[in-house]
């Protein structure tokens, strides 16, 4: 193939690949839309973007967007907000929707509070709508024993002031349980809080429960009131019964200690009839020693012998009398 043919052909390919590069690094079709909606930013800027490792559409489509919507935004402000990691669209779609509602939301703000890990939007659509917050059944106990149990709704608006290091929603369901529970037990009577369960929101409204928290209370509605179980008679029945066990245990330990004594007396009756019996033991001996000696004679031997089986007989007939006498009973 000749030579003048080739070379055409090398620089088309060559203009081709260039066109290619040029249009892939450099986002023309961006810069176009941007010149359209009338933004007016520098090719060179885009390039720049691609340089500092900025998607070129997430800081140029939500600036078209401010700059249809009227906003003062730049674009320096989006690009730094996105390399800090920030989602730079839902900003702007923030400070949009602020705007329309009429409520001042700076950029700085609304970049802050994203950062923070809040949904700004969200927080916007708060303001302007309030959201209702339902509490679980809260139960507490009145001065009578009886618990009473209440669900709560509470409505909050977002604070925009306070979004930054503000309590969320978790801290404002414990601090308005807290004051639901106080406000029961302050109570007389059960009653009362049957009857009247507006008392309960409006003491605790009264305390000004939002204070440090990202929301506004604006108001708390009891949506349920119910009544639980009677504390107060369950502890006394725990009480008599804890007194009960007690008694039983101390009347144990009097019978432990009676049947304790009376073993000790059986122990101590046979330990005398054992020395009954040795000294009875010790009787024949003494008469013989007495024979011996010459101080008892053999008349008074026989004396003896007759009193003691006179003793043996009389006990015969005794425990033979009473034998009859219970036979005849029975």
């Amino acid at each position: 193939m000749d030579s003048s043919v080739i070379l055409p052909i090398i620089i088309i390919a060559a203009v081709l690949i260039a066109l290619a590069i040029l249009f892939t690094f450099v986002p023309v079709a961006l810069w176009i839309s941007a010149l359209a909606a009338g933004v007016k930013i520098s090719i060179f800027t885009l390039i720049g973007m691609r340089l500092r490792r900025v998607v070129p559409n997430r800081v140029i489509n939500p600036l078209i967007k401010a700059h249809k919507a009227g906003l003062n935004v730049k674009t320096n402000q989006l690009e730094s907000h996105y390399l800090a990691g920030g989602n730079v669209d839902r900003v702007v779609n923030a400070l949009i929707a602020a705007h329309r509602a009429n409520i001042d939301l700076p950029f700085e703000r609304g970049a802050a509070i994203d950062l923070a890990g809040r949904d700004v939007l969200e927080a916007v659509q708060m303001s302007v709508n309030p959201k209702v917050i339902e509490t679980p059944f809260i139960a507490g106990i009145a001065m009578d024993g009886i618990e009473v149990k209440a669900l709560a709704r509470i409505t909050v608006r977002a604070n925009i002031d306070r979004l930054v290091g503000g309590a969320g929603e978790e801290t404002i369901i414990a601090r308005v349980g807290e004051g639901v529970v106080s406000t029961i037990g302050s109570s007389d009577h059960h009653k009362q809080v049957l009857e009247n369960p507006d008392s309960i929101s409006q003491t605790v409204l009264s305390k000004g429960l939002d204070s440090g928290t990202a929301f506004e209370i604006l108001s708390i509605d009891i949506a349920d009131v119910d009544i639980g179980k009677n504390i107060g008679a369950i502890l006394q029945t725990d009480q008599a019964e804890a007194d009960k066990n007690i008694a039983q245990a101390k009347a144990e330990e009097r019978r432990a200690m009676a049947v304790a004594q009376e073993q000790e007396m059986v122990a101590r009756v046979q330990e005398m009839r054992a020395k009954v019996v040795e000294a009875e033991a010790d009787v024949p001996l003494a008469l013989a020693e007495a024979l011996r000696s010459g101080k008892m004679g053999v008349m008074d031997y026989m004396n003896y012998q007759n009193i003691d089986a006179d003793t043996d007989m009389r006990d015969s007939i005794g425990k033979l009398s009473k034998e009859n006498k219970d036979d005849d009973q029975q």
